[in-house]
């Protein structure tokens, strides 16, 4: 009987509200969609309709079938279709956007339709759908990987425009081949969304440049009650002036609580990473920020804006911060470690300054910055491949003194030119620390000896609550070993012990 054989069963439940199908996997192909299609259009009195078929091989065929019978869903309030690796063409596709321009009454909507190679064709014919649907409240869509370019985002763009009332979307345009007057279309739909709340937006590894990233912060401005915003917009060569229009068009959205902002391997530079300073001094009201800006040439100034603007946000409690394999030097960790001072409601930090040149004066702006968060609870600090040395290690110990709710602490100082009064500067920071539950310290690549070992081991002796330890130590003799290891142990709370030495 197989899955048309459901679907003539269905076909007499004409009386149904809430139906939710799961045939992922199923082999049920191009007949099976049809013929389960073909049943489902009987039951016209449905509201909310949830259907899994990724992974069928149903063709255009059986998208097309699937599209006949959501045009006679009128009723429909709430509808999830997930096709993903279904082998749908351009014919299939514009079948199911017909059928959703009858849903009129659409209320929330998730679409799936990941890598099947839509094209743009068939967006446009999706964004026409959306056109009328202009009842919705909450709209997911998956594109990606579907080679789409310009126009097609440009209609999807056309139809979001219609959909005024949109409170949550979620909009998945990764790995396509959209540019800059695709991004310009959907700066302008969304201009229209007034009354999005929550906004997911992914266009990671398009070609979209600095006037495509321009258009999108010029129609992200209009959404002023955004409250929550997830932009990914790596590898997109958006540059210095794509940078600034996106910080200049963001700084309008003042009511943003949640911001995660992703633009690793843009090029952005001083000039863009302060543009996006300039915005980050208007967003008060953050409560949590990731700002993943690794691999994009900034240097002391842009550092110094980013620290600027967070000096303004100072209800912050979680903070993650990447600025990996970028140029920063002393004065832009200084300025930085100025603008997480006033970030004293921090509970949770992630920074991330591998692979910049930051010294010993760096390492002690920092360290000041991280005296004044005394309720963080969870820190990560990623300083390898720098030159903070035996100084900066210990400005590093003596901010770190001031962190006495410290729970979870991680600290990656891989090849810095730490020596022994570094390390024991570092250890007599940490045994304030009496309330660390875990604990990784990273000190490959340095120069510690007996002295450093024994000096790092007594501060740890003294974090009496560690329950988890790991570290890390290279080039040390057996007796050094020795030292640190029989320190350690001391910890009666202690549960796992990973000593890894080279």
């Amino acid at each position: 009987m197989g899955v048309s054989g459901l679907g003539s069963s269905l076909a007499n439940c004409i009386n149904l509200s809430n139906l939710t199908l799961d045939l992922q996997n199923n082999q049920i192909g191009a007949k099976g969609a049809s013929g389960l299609a073909s049943g489902l259009a009987n039951c016209i009195n449905l509201s909310n309709l949830s259907l899994y078929l990724d992974g069928n091989k149903i063709g255009d065929e059986g998208a097309s079938g699937l599209g006949s019978g959501l045009a006679n869903y009128i009723n429909l309030s709430n509808l999830t279709l997930h096709l993903r690796n279904n082998q749908i063409g351009a014919k299939g596709a514009s079948g199911l956007a017909s059928g959703l321009a009858n849903c009129i009454n659409l209320s929330n909507l998730s679409l799936d339709l990941q890598q099947i190679e839509i094209g743009d064709e068939v967006a446009s014919g999706l964004g026409s759908g959306l056109a009328n649907c202009i009842n919705l409240s909450n709209l997911t869509i998956n594109l990606c990987r579907n080679k789409i370019c310009d126009e097609g985002a440009s209609d999807l763009g056309s139809g979001l425009a219609n959909c005024i009332n949109l409170s949550n979307l979620s909009l998945n345009l990764n790995q396509n081949q959209i540019g800059t007057k695709g991004a310009s279309g959907l700066g302008t739909g969304l201009a229209n969304c007034i009354n999005l709340s929550n906004l997911t937006l992914n266009l990671n590894r398009n070609k979209i440049g600095a006037k495509g990233a321009l258009s999108l912060g010029s129609g992200l401005s209009n959404c002023i009650n955004l409250s929550n915003l997830s932009l990914d917009l790596n590898e997109n060569q958006i540059g210095t002036k794509g940078a600034q229009g996106l910080g200049s068009g963001l700084a309008i959205c003042i009511n943003l609580s949640n911001l995660a902002l992703n633009l690793y391997d843009n090029k952005i530079g001083d000039l863009g990473a302060s543009g996006l300073g300039s915005g980050l001094a208007n967003w008060i009201n953050l409560s949590n920020l990731s700002l993943d800006l690794h691999q994009n040439q900034i240097g002391a100034k842009g550092a110094q804006s980013l620290g600027s603007g967070l000096e303004n946000c100072i209800i912050l409690s979680n903070l993650t911060l990447n600025l990996n394999g970028n140029k920063i030097c002393d004065e832009g960790a200084s300025g930085l470690g100025s603008g997480l001072a006033n970030c004293i409601n921090l509970s949770n930090l992630s920074l991330n300054l591998n692979d910049n040149i930051i010294g010993a004066k760096g390492a002690s702006g920092l360290a000041s910055g991280l005296a004044n968060c005394i309720n963080l609870s969870n820190f990560s600090l990623y300083l390898e491949q720098n030159e903070i040395g035996t100084k900066g290690a210990q400005y590093l110990g003596s901010g770190l003194a001031n962190c006495i709710n410290l729970s979870n602490l991680s600290l990656y100082l891989d090849s810095n030119k730490i020596d022994d009064d570094g390390a024991s500067g570092l250890g007599l920071g940490l045994a304030n620390c009496i309330n660390l539950l875990n604990l990784i310290l990273d000190f490959r690549g340095n120069q510690i000896g007996d002295e450093g070992a024994s000096g790092l081991g007594s501060g740890l002796a003294n974090c009496i609550n560690l329950s988890n330890l790991t570290l890390h130590l290279s080039s040390m003799y057996q007796s050094q070993k020795l030292k640190v290891i029989s320190k350690c142990l001391k910890s009666k709370r202690l549960v796992v012990f990973q000593k890894k030495f080279w």
